[in-house]
């Protein structure tokens, strides 16, 4: 969910600068580049943050190893 966040308020903020920046300089493609700057922000964000790569949680998911094998026969 981080990443799309990242994402989408990239090219939000980076929409607007190139929509003023297109207002001032009177063109109409400098939002479009201000969009693709904004998706390649937030992935680069989101990448620097390790978003991408698969945390492991296994003190949570698994028992902590004491040493005695359970085989089931209790």
């Amino acid at each position: 969910m981080a990443v799309f966040s990242y994402i989408i308020g990239g090219i939000i903020v980076w929409s607007l600068i190139g929509w003023g920046l297109d207002t001032l300089l009177k063109t109409h493609w400098i939002v479009l580049v201000g969009a693709l700057l904004g998706i390649a922000g937030g992935l680069y964000l989101a990448g620097k943050h390790g978003l991408f790569t698969q945390q492991r949680h296994s003190a949570t998911s698994q028992p902590p190893d004491n040493g005695v094998e359970d085989d089931g026969d209790h």
